[in-house]
């Protein structure tokens, strides 16, 4: 005791050490009333730091790319097609009649919504000049399905007529009347004459149909047009028979009451009085001499073209009788442009085929074997109509029908390929 007390301090502090030991042996502690601990920092996810809205311009559509129908072509249809050659051909096709294999590859091509050439979103008239093609070469109802979404219809005579035709095609005075109501540039062109004389007089509008009737024929005479309106306007007189030229004459006839089975009806007409549309011309290859069946027989039944078909048509093409000479020659050379990979005498008995070249100028047919080359669909489609509406709907000659056949044989167009070889071997005399 003597030796503790000499340290008082350290006494002290056995003696607490001992007394909060105690307490809490004896007491459990109280719960903490403190927040949860936050989770450790591998939990927490990290948040982004906040960025600006990126806004990306989408091109607006252009004259191709309002589809007409389904027609099994690709979004790249287009693809490397020029832009001038477009504006070249479409106006040729909207004026001029094809053959039946190129009005079938116009339909086609013409109905597939596709981005078009560079370009083609900066004209607004190759709307309608596309509009107008298909109008010409059979197919309203695609012609009003991308004419529905067209903008600036009023401003653009080309658009306009498109849009009256296609009306008047499907029976809709009203729609073709308003647009010619509307119309704010071209007024007065020969066209919208005659449409304001027919909306004139089917609104009861006489006098004024009249004044209208005369401008027109004043500036260009129509002697159908002439028999007929002049019936539609005075309610009195022999309208003589239905025409079905175009859409107009179509709606003229169908208000006077005329039998419209008797008259012979345009494409465009011919497609509107069907309830199924444009169907892919029917080419009667059995009119082809049998000399050539070989031939026809594979491209009718869709098989590959041989090097031994190719040599049945060489062994034609050597006849001692000019006619037959003549078409076995023409029957080679289509042969040829299916033909796989010929051998060295069969390449040197077709370098000896005296088949004349065709009316394309050469520089057309060039880029036409550019385009094939480089499996441009588009671009190679829009040459070969170009060839195919310079030679009317007598088709393109035997030259120009043999690089066209290779060339959509080349890209893949093998339907529309084989239909022109069809065509050309059913043509031979």
């Amino acid at each position: 005791m003597v030796a503790m007390s000499r340290r008082p301090g350290l006494l002290a502090l056995l003696l607490l050490a001992g007394s909060v030991s105690g307490a809490s042996a004896q007491e459990p502690p109280a719960p903490s009333e403190a927040a949860p601990s936050a989770p450790p920092p591998a939990a927490i996810s990290p948040v982004a730091p906040p960025t600006g809205v990126q806004v990306s311009s989408l091109a607006a559509p252009d004259a191709f790319s309002t589809p007409g129908r389904e027609t099994g072509l690709p979004k790249d249809l287009w693809r490397g097609a020029s832009l001038k050659t477009a504006k070249a051909v479409l106006p040729l096709l909207a004026a001029r009649p094809l053959s039946p294999a190129a009005a079938d590859l116009a339909r086609r091509v013409l109905a597939t919504g596709a981005p078009g050439p560079q370009g083609a979103g900066e004209d607004p008239s190759l709307l309608g000049a596309r509009a107008s093609a298909l109008l010409t070469q059979g197919d309203p109802k695609a012609a009003a399905a991308i004419l529905a979404r067209a903008p600036g219809v009023d401003r653009d005579p080309d658009l306009a007529r498109a849009a009256a035709e296609s009306a008047l095609l499907a029976g809709d005075d009203t729609r073709a009347c308003a647009v010619a109501g509307d119309l704010s540039s071209g007024r007065d062109e020969i066209y919208w004459l005659r449409l304001r004389t027919y909306c004139q007089a089917a609104a009861g509008q006489t006098a004024q149909a009249q004044l209208t009737f005369d401008l027109a024929q004043a500036q260009a005479k129509d002697a159908i047009f002439a028999r007929l309106m002049a019936a539609k306007i005075s309610g009195v007189g022999n309208p003589g028979a239905a025409s079905l030229r175009n859409g107009l004459d179509a709606a003229l006839s169908r208000s006077l009451g005329l039998d419209l089975s008797a008259a012979k009806p345009s494409p465009a007409v011919a497609a509107a009085l069907s309830p199924d549309g444009p169907a892919a011309s029917a080419i009667d290859a059995s009119t082809a001499p049998p000399d050539v069946s070989v031939l026809v027989e594979a491209l009718s039944g869709g098989e590959p073209v041989r090097e031994a078909v190719a040599a049945a048509m060489l062994e034609t093409a050597n006849s001692a009788d000019p006619k037959v000479r003549a078409r076995g020659q023409a029957a080679a050379a289509l042969a040829l442009a299916f033909a796989p990979e010929l051998t060295a005498d069969v390449r040197d008995q077709f370098a000896a085929l005296t088949v004349p070249e065709g009316k394309a100028p050469v520089g057309r047919d060039l880029a036409l074997d550019a385009a094939a080359q480089r499996k441009l669909k588009g671009e190679a489609a829009l040459l070969v109509l170009w060839t195919c509406a310079e030679a009317g709907a007598a088709g393109p000659a035997v030259g120009d029908r043999v690089r066209i056949v290779r060339a959509l044989h080349a890209v893949g167009l093998e339907a529309e390929a084989r239909a022109f070889a069809l065509e050309g071997l059913a043509g031979l005399k």
